[in-house]
C-alpha cells in the first residue's frame, strides 16, 4: 500500500513539473513566432525601400520634389516621423505650440531627404539583410532588429532598427543605430546645442534645422567608428 501511494505521488509529481515546463514554453515559442514575423515584415519594408530607391534614381535628378513626395509615401507606414521628431526636440517640446511640433516633423523629414537623398541615389548598388530580432522581455510592444548592409564592394555595416508597436497593433521603427552610432540621440544633441545657439529661441530652430543637419555630417561620425 505504501509503495502504491508513492508511485501516485511520483506520477503526480511528474505531471506537475510536464505542466509547469509545458507552461513556460507557450510563452517562450510565442515570443520566437513573433520575433519571426517581425523579421519577416522589416525584411518586406526594407528591401520594397531599396527597390524604390532604385527606381527613382533618375526621378531625384529631374525633380528632387517629386522624389521627396513619393519616397515620403514609401517611408510613412514604417518608420514614425513624428515620434522621432519630437524626441529630437526633447524636453524643448513641451515650449513648442501643436503647429510649431508639426512644422518641425514636415522640416525634419525634409532635412533628411536633402541631406542624404543625393548619397542614397549615387551609391553603388548594395543589399540589405535582416540578421534577427529582439523582442524585449519586459515590454513586448519594444523591439530590436538587427541588420547588415553589404556594398557592392563588400564592405559590411551593422544596423539597428529600434521598434515599437503601435495600439493598433503595427511595428513602426523609431530610431535607427549605424555602426554603432545613434542616430536619434545625434540629432537630439544637435538641436540641444542649436537651442543654446539661438539662446532659446525654438522657432529659429526649427526654420534653420536643414543646415543644421548638414553641418552635423553624420557619415564623418559613422566613418571613424
Amino acid at each position: 500500500m505504501l509503495q502504491e501511494k508513492t508511485m501516485v505521488l511520483i506520477r503526480r509529481s511528474m505531471l506537475l513539473v510536464a505542466f509547469v515546463m509545458a507552461a513556460l514554453a507557450l510563452p517562450v515559442q510565442a515570443q520566437q513566432e513573433q520575433e519571426q514575423d517581425l523579421i519577416q515584415y522589416v525584411d518586406e519594408n526594407t528591401q520594397r525601400l531599396v527597390d524604390k530607391l532604385n527606381e527613382e534614381k533618375g526621378l531625384y535628378e529631374r525633380d528632387p520634389e517629386a522624389f521627396y513626395v513619393s519616397m515620403d509615401e514609401e517611408l510613412r507606414e514604417f518608420v514614425d516621423f513624428r515620434r522621432i521628431a519630437a524626441r529630437v526636440m526633447g524636453r524643448y517640446a513641451r515650449q513648442t505650440s501643436p503647429e510649431q511640433r508639426d512644422e518641425f516633423v514636415v522640416k525634419f523629414k525634409r532635412s533628411m531627404f536633402d541631406s542624404y537623398a543625393q548619397a542614397l541615389v549615387s551609391a553603388d548598388d548594395f543589399s540589405i539583410k535582416v540578421k534577427g530580432a529582439e523582442i524585449n522581455a519586459n515590454n513586448s510592444d519594444r523591439a530590436t532588429v538587427e541588420m547588415e548592409v553589404q556594398t557592392a564592394s563588400g564592405n559590411r555595416y551593422p544596423v539597428t532598427y529600434s521598434m515599437y508597436k503601435t495600439s493598433e497593433g503595427r511595428w513602426m521603427m523609431e530610431n535607427v543605430i549605424v555602426e554603432g552610432i545613434n542616430i536619434g540621440l545625434a540629432f537630439r544633441d544637435r538641436f540641444a546645442q542649436e537651442m543654446e545657439q539661438n539662446r532659446g529661441q525654438i522657432q529659429a530652430v526649427i526654420d534653420g534645422w536643414s543646415d543644421a543637419v548638414k553641418t552635423l555630417k553624420l557619415e564623418d561620425e559613422v566613418d571613424k567608428s
